[in-house]
């Protein structure tokens, strides 16, 4: 068995279902928006769900695939893992169990510009690994934040195939570009709604519920070198500090455009 549910259907460019303002703030580290969106979007679930749900032994929830440095559809996967978790104490059912698919990111291209194919060839250098053993055989739930080409989904279908991963799978999104006449482009409209400029992320570090993630990091090792000294000059030591262990946990001092800003942190 393999199903998709989709909170917010996308159908006209100019009509977004969500606050385009706090999905942008969602997608740069603002946890407050991963559990607001995480609580709706498991409410739509159950109502759909509820009795496959119920029907199970043993669930596995995973969300997108990483390496070291979480993406925010991570933090969307940890709240409504509390959501699920709730409900299956409620109905006298074990807890799920997570699972993760590690993923070796080879590029540094934001491809949120980009269709289908050239998604997928983007991607495809990029090197996967998941434990078969531990989730063949059962309900495996995939929680991502949009689906606009489905390239992921496509990608991690294909992972189970590789590994020959036998259950049923559900890819579960808050929110699905439905009409294929707007561009794959619009992910990129939401993504960077609430963020223009440097000014943008030192707010949204600086916030109360702000955890980082492979977006934000990606954007700041990124900066050019006045903004970047701007940045480090306007965040606490503790999360320059937190910046610099997981860029390189996540192997980005590799990476020719990123090594100098991780140098500067090193540095100071």
């Amino acid at each position: 068995m393999n199903k998709n549910y989709s909170l917010h259907k996308i159908l006209d460019k100019d009509a977004c279902p969500f606050k385009e303002e706090e999905y942008s703030r969602f997608k740069f580290g603002d946890k407050f928006y991963a559990e607001k969106f995480a609580k709706v979007l498991f409410d739509g679930f159950v109502t759909e769900f509820r009795d496959l749900i119920l029907s199970q032994t043993e669930i596995v929830i995973l969300p997108s695939p990483y390496l070291s440095i979480q993406t925010a559809s991570n933090f969307l996967c940890y709240y409504f893992k509390k959501e699920l978790n709730g409900f299956l104490f409620k109905n006298g059912k074990k807890a799920c169990i997570e699972s993760k698919i590690y993923r070796n990111q080879t590029y540094v291209t934001d491809y949120g510009n980009l269709d289908f194919e050239e998604r997928v060839k983007l991607i495809s250098n990029d090197t996967y690994y998941i434990d078969r053993n531990f989730i063949d055989g059962k309900l495996c739930i995939f929680v991502d934040d949009i689906k606009i080409t489905g390239s992921h989904e496509h990608t991690v279908n294909k992972i189970l195939n590789q590994y020959d991963v036998k259950g049923d799978f559900i890819f579960v999104y808050f929110a699905e570009l439905m009409n294929k006449d707007i561009h794959p482009k619009i992910e990129n409209h939401y993504n960077y709604f609430a963020v223009h400029n440097v000014e943008d992320i030192v707010s949204i570090i600086n916030s109360d519920h702000f955890q980082y993630n492979t977006r934000i990091v990606k954007y700041i090792l990124g900066l050019n070198e006045d903004q970047f000294k701007f940045l480090v000059a306007n965040i606490p030591a503790k999360k320059c500090d937190e910046l610099f262990h997981l860029a390189i946990s996540n192997n980005y001092h590799q990476i020719l455009e990123y090594k100098k800003n991780i140098n500067v942190i090193k540095i100071d």
